[in-house]
């Protein structure tokens, strides 16, 4: 899709995808049944790394879509992936994370412009005065492309050493730029897309020490100079020989207190049982103690994907299902994932379940619209709902958010991603993005069944 086209979808679906959050956020305390929607409720976002090839696996896609509300591109968006040849950018895999985020109404994580590794073999080759350009033609061309579709970008990444000494980490940009590389980036990036927040990223910065310290002063001088920076993320990779740090919250809320904000971008914890369950819990509660940690990802959704996949350091195993991990993280996020016994009075299941389903037409343009179909349950909670909706033969459907569909001919059978569960008179809504085709009549909705 060309810049011009994305912009002009993202212009059409940006009313409905932000009506959807609004929705979310107001059935958060009733519908807090996933990570997503308990961390909405704790004023967070949950993500999580995709890779594009996974996308066409049902389970893989079925539980990134009912439990995460933002994601990061694992690989697609590294200089490699981008521009493999100066001058040539490539966006097919990572536009099929971002079309795929945006009709989930998933916020996305631009990951990553400048950084030592996976970059071009071109790249190294170049002497200072190339580089410096080749360095701000990519975060141009990148952040250009997904203008005002992301929501933060790390920057810069991983641009100081391990150990004691808190130096720069030797990279073709530190070497043949110095230490004005990163404030140039920053620079540049500010430029390309102000609205999008700006983040560096690092790893073996959890607690206080000396890499740790050294990026708390980069940031306080760039702060004390306005060179635009917006928040620190913290990768947080943990295991047996590098546990999560007993000062892991303090050192978040320094940073914070620099004024920034603190993004827990790439979590994962190597182990299984209670002892996993309870490293993650520390970490999910240092985040909600610092108000500026504004949300957590982890890097993966399953373990058979993991890049650790041998310390099983996921929350969802090799089969998705959920791990003690998953349990102690939504617990920690104030959600439950047990909607009661049905036996109970007031859970879902006592009496007649029943929902209506309306639709309403919330955007229209020459050669499509936007439809809307809201769904409310009766007078007794619901767990979960199904709606057919019948489009015109011409019609067809580009992207669908905050719900799960399946086709058969031009009937489309709408199951929820995270936004089953409503008590009691709520609503939510899905919507969607229709091609016209020459009819501009309005798409048939069904009776909406629920249980």
């Amino acid at each position: 899709m060309s810049m011009t086209l994305r912009r002009l979808s993202r212009a059409a679906t940006a009313g409905l995808v932000a009506a959807a959050a609004l929705t979310a956020a107001a059935h958060s305390a009733e519908a807090a049944d996933t990570l997503g929607s308990a961390a909405a409720g704790q004023g967070r976002y949950f993500g999580t790394a995709v890779a594009a090839s996974h996308l066409g696996e049902a389970d893989y896609t079925a539980t990134l879509d009912r439990e995460f509300s933002s994601v990061t591109p694992e690989n697609e968006m590294k200089w490699d992936a981008t521009e493999p040849s100066r001058g040539t950018f490539t966006f097919t895999s990572a536009d099929r994370i971002v079309d795929h985020a945006q009709s989930q109404g998933m916020d996305v994580r631009g990951h990553t412009l400048v950084w030592h590794s996976q970059l071009p073999s071109w790249v190294g080759s170049l002497g200072a005065s190339d580089l410096r350009t080749a360095m701000k033609d990519h975060i141009n061309g990148l952040m250009g492309h997904y203008k005002g579709e992301i929501h933060s970008w790390d920057v810069v990444n991983e641009a100081f050493q391990d150990g004691g000494s808190g130096a720069r980490r030797s990279s073709p940009f530190q070497d043949k730029l110095g230490d004005g590389f990163i404030e140039e980036a920053f620079r540049t990036a500010r430029a390309a897309d102000p609205a999008a927040k700006l983040c560096y990223n690092d790893y073996n910065t959890d607690g206080v020490n000396a890499k740790s310290n050294a990026v708390y002063n980069m940031v306080k001088d760039f702060k004390s100079r306005g060179v635009p920076i917006d928040c620190v993320g913290f990768q947080s990779h943990f295991n047996s020989n590098s546990p999560v740090p007993s000062d892991y919250r303090k050192n978040l809320q320094r940073f914070a207190d620099l004024g920034v904000d603190v993004q827990i971008t790439e979590l994962d914890i190597e182990g299984s049982g209670s002892a996993q369950a309870a490293d993650y819990t520390k970490v999910v509660e240092a985040c909600l103690a610092v108000d500026r940690c504004t949300g957590m990802t982890v890097w993966g959704v399953t373990d058979k994907y993991s890049w650790r996949s041998s310390g099983t350091p996921l929350l969802f195993d090799g089969n998705y299902q959920e791990k003690p991990a998953y349990d102690a993280v939504l617990s920690a996020l104030g959600g439950s994932g047990d909607p009661g016994d049905p036996g109970d009075p007031g859970d879902p299941g006592d009496g007649t379940a029943s929902c209506t389903a309306t639709y309403t037409r919330t955007a229209d343009w020459n050669s499509g619209y936007n439809g809307q179909v809201t769904i409310t349950a009766g007078d007794e909670p619901i767990s979960t709902w199904t709606v057919t909706v019948t489009l015109p033969a011409q019609q067809s459907v580009s992207s669908l958010w905050n719900g799960t569909p399946t086709w058969n001919g031009n009937v489309m059978t709408v199951k929820p991603s995270w936004n089953g569960t409503l008590a009691a008179g709520a609503s939510t809504a899905f919507g969607f993005t229709a091609a016209k085709n020459g009819s501009d009549a309005a798409p048939t909705v069904g009776t909406c069944t629920a249980s």
